[in-house]
């Protein structure tokens, strides 16, 4: 089969699902990875056939494509941070809002010479832990979890040493295992804070793959993983210590007052950079102490 006639076959398909520009640009990934070409070579090789051990792999990519499987999953990575991360259905995908939160991570490592190490709540893939890790080797940092399947994901991402992971519910107590290497002087976290109403809103290569555990929360509720870490940081948190959330860009305001309320100074809803508010740093007073 032709590279050219491959791609407008699975261009039009896929057009079935996504925007032409988006399904084409997918395509496009997809024939990189496997095959090494570049975007324009069915352009200027028109004659290029694609290898027939190669073409079956292809088809089955375009199956699980077709039945609105994200296109990072049938890869089997995402870029992150300007790493290759493993991802598949136990994960959610990283998103560049993320990549966002890492950088105001380290912005605050580097600016406060952080000697007390970093904790990672509701970490899934691990990309954030694994970044701040790499970037940083000093540094010790420690990443919970519910899912142990997204554990069992996120330990394999690169060779140790690496983050320390640990499996529980930052619903309920503080592990031994996570308040012994405390205190911290950073609590990062991307928690879910998708509405459950939102669900409608929701393209289906989302809806239908990626885990709702790391997506939802109930309407009635929409702030109760950060509560969550405002109380696993009243035990854990350096006295000068700062806490970056991502968050729903509809409860700005309402996570920074729940912040302040838990007994921090210094509160700020920051935008990504689309402008959307999208990010709450939160940072402490030496010897202030926080309210349960």
């Amino acid at each position: 089969m032709l590279l050219a006639d491959f791609i407008r076959q699975s261009v039009h398909r896929l057009s079935a699902l996504y925007p032409s520009p988006e399904a084409r640009g997918m395509v496009s990934v997809l024939c990189g990875e496997k095959l090494g070409v570049k975007s324009y070579t069915h352009i200027i090789e028109p004659s290029r056939a694609i290898p027939d051990g190669v073409l079956p792999e292809l088809l089955s990519c375009m199956e699980r494509l077709m039945q609105a499987e994200p296109l990072q999953y049938v890869l089997g990575y995402a870029e992150f941070c300007g790493r290759r991360f493993k991802v598949d259905g136990r994960v959610l995908i990283p998103r560049p809002e993320t990549e966002q939160l890492v950088g105001l991570a380290e912005e605050r490592m580097r600016a406060s010479g952080l000697k007390a190490g970093v904790l990672d709540l509701c970490t899934g893939s691990g990309c954030i832990a694994w970044s701040l890790r790499l970037d940083f080797p000093g540094t010790e940092v420690t990443a919970v979890d519910i899912s142990g399947d997204a554990l069992e994901l996120a330990c394999s991402q690169f060779p140790a040493p690496g983050p320390e992971f640990v499996q529980a519910d930052i619903r309920g107590p503080v592990p031994e295992l996570v308040r012994s290497r405390g205190p911290y002087g950073l609590i990062v976290s991307n928690p879910p804070y998708v509405l459950e109403s939102e669900r409608a809103a929701m393209r289906s290569n989302v809806l239908d793959h990626e885990p709702g555990l790391a997506l939802f929360v109930p309407d009635d509720d929409p702030l109760v993983f950060y509560r969550a870490c405002a109380a696993w940081a009243a035990d854990l948190l350096a006295p000068d210590g700062c806490v970056l959330f991502e968050i729903n860009e509809a409860f700005g305001p309402q996570t920074a007052s729940m912040m302040r309320s838990c007994g921090f100074t210094t509160v700020e809803v920051l935008p990504d950079l689309y402008g959307k508010p999208r990010f709450v740093r939160a940072c402490r007073e030496p010897d202030s102490r926080f309210r349960k």
